[in-house]
Order: C-alpha cells, then structure tokens, then sequence
C-alpha cells in the first residue's frame, strides 16, 4: 500500500512539475500499479505507456489564449513530433458527457474478449434517463462484444455501454473500478469514473488533458481506429426469441458524414462526441494532415452544437498551419 501511494504521488508531482520526458519514477509508478488483479496487455510494456507517445503540458501554464476559442477547455496535440500545438484550460475538472465511452472501449479492449457473445441484462435494457440515446436492445437479446463496441462508440449507444460494463466487469461498479485504475495506469490522474457511458453524476469528471492522455492510449489499437472511423455501422445480432436481426447505427461525427468540413489538407480518421446539459457539447478527434501528420483534437463543453463544430474546425487550422 505504501508503495502504491509514493508512485501514485511521484506520478502527480511529475505532472505537476511538467516534466517533458520519461524518466525512471514512471517505471516505478507504472510496475507498481499494473500489479492489479487484471491481466496486462501482452503488448505494452511500462515503458511503452509514458515514453515517446506520451505529451505532458505544464500544468500552471496554458500554450495559447485564442479569444475565438470559446470552450471550456480547448487542447490540440500533435502525435507525430510529440509537442503541443495549442492548450487552454487543459486542467480544469469538465464532465466528459459519452466521451466516457473511450475509456471504457479502451478496458473492452485490453481486458474483454471481442469474440464473446453477450446477453442484454434488465439493467443495461431499461436506462430511464430522459434524453439518453440508446440503440434499442432488448433483455434477452445475444450480441457480440465487438459489436456492442462498434454500436457503443459509433452510435453512443448507452445501453451498449452497460452491457460491456456488465459484460467485462462482472457489475457497473467493478468495471468503473477498472476504470479508475486504467486512468491512474496511464496517468490521467484528474479524473474519476462512476459509470461507463458518461450520464451525468456530479462524481464523474475528467480534464481535457486526461481525455488526450485515454484516446491516446485508445488509438493505438488497429480495432479502436476502424470503429471510430466508420460512418455507420450494421449491428448483427440475435433476439430474446433466437430470431437473427439487425440495426444500423450513424456517426454522430458530423464530419464523417459530410455535413461538417475541414480544410482540405487535413483528414478526419475518427473521435467521439458527447453532450449533457452539465457537460455541454464535447469532441475528440484524430485527424491527419497532407504530410501524414496525425493530431488528436479536444473540445470540451462548448455552448451548443453549432458551436462546437465550428470551435472544432478552428482550432484545427492550427494544425494546418504548423
């Protein structure tokens, strides 16, 4: 326990302190906290996580104060040459509305089996929420958990994430556990999770900063990047009375459909939109540029829709620009 708390400590201080690079103290950090009862992605390593990916900005300072750029919190990161383009209140506590979701793709991900068949509870069918989007499954109904991701992160089905929730984790509470000690492994350290889908509770937030740090971690796997590039997806899958069906399900990136633009030099691969009341309206891209440059984009509780597209759009002419 001890040690837990002095590399979850050192963790924060070097966040704090800014540090540009990966020194030893996030190996121990790193070694100490994936000694959890999940298994590990065979895959990456402690290094792997806060090396040469990895972008840390200064907490006490903002990169850029764009009066036009009227979010909350606005965060443009290049992933290619690993630097910041542009950041603005990149530390604030912010809901993270459904971008929730990408964490919790991210733990389907790494600890779920994709291939596995999963039946809709009564909780994960029956979500009262006035307004919550839901794909419509039924109690009773057998899905597969790659398809409940797609229909999850394509759609923002909050229906789909609670059956992965429930699916991986066993309950909603254990999987926001995991979570948390997923957000803790890759240092987003500012936030904190109660549910998988991002309906409002007053204990779940997050930075735009951390939500970089989650989608960065995301995106590193070739399943997560084809899901958050599609336009629609067809969801498969069989009912409570063993009937085979289907639902298509859109984007809710309005770039991937055509009705938002960008520059022309620059192309959007895929992200994720949220919005509450609480949250405001949210957005996380991955785009790349004529060179092949690639930048992961955040805006996070901008007023309205409108607003955050065209927020969007500006703050990636930044990238265009370099």
């Amino acid at each position: 326990m001890k040690k837990r708390i002095l590399s979850i400590t050192v963790a924060v201080l070097l966040f704090l302190n800014g540090c540009q690079s990966a020194p030893s103290e996030f190996m121990l950090y790193q070694d100490t906290v994936s000694s959890s009862g999940y298994s590990t992605d065979s895959r990456l390593t402690a290094g792997d996580l806060f090396a040469e990916n990895l972008v840390v900005i200064p907490k006490e300072e903002d990169i850029g104060n764009d009066e036009q750029l009227t979010s909350s919190a606005s965060l443009l990161v290049d992933i290619t040459d690993h630097k910041v383009v542009y950041a603005d209140h990149v530390y604030d506590r912010l809901y993270p509305a459904s971008l929730t979701k990408l964490m919790t793709a991210l733990i389907a991900i790494r600890y779920g089996e994709l291939t596995d068949m999963v039946t809709f509870s009564n909780n994960a069918s029956h979500i009262t929420e006035i307004g919550a989007k839901v794909c419509g499954f039924e109690e009773g109904d057998t899905i597969s958990l790659e398809a409940l991701l797609n229909s999850m992160l394509v759609y923002s089905g909050n229906d789909a994430a609670i059956a992965i929730a429930e699916h991986v984790g066993g309950s909603v509470e254990t999987f926001a556990q995991m979570m948390n000690d997923e957000a803790v492994k890759i240092g987003a350290v500012h936030t904190n999770f109660v549910n998988p889908n991002g309906l409002h509770d007053d204990n779940q937030y997050t930075t735009a900063y951390d939500l970089y740090l989650i989608f960065n971690e995301l995106i590193q796997y070739d399943t997560a990047r084809s899901i958050i590039k599609s336009s629609s997806y067809e969801a498969e899958y069989t009912d409570k009375d063993g009937n085979s069906e289907h639902k298509t399900f859109d984007s809710t990136i309005l770039y991937l459909d055509g009705e938002k633009t960008l520059d022309p030099v620059l192309e959007v691969i895929g992200g994720k939109s949220g919005t509450t009341s609480k949250a405001g309206n949210c957005l996380v891209l991955l785009v790349k540029d004529s060179q092949g440059k690639e930048y992961v984009a955040v805006i996070l509780k901008a007023s309205g829709k409108e607003a955050l597209y065209s927020q969007m759009t500006y703050l990636l002419t930044k990238a265009s620009l370099e």
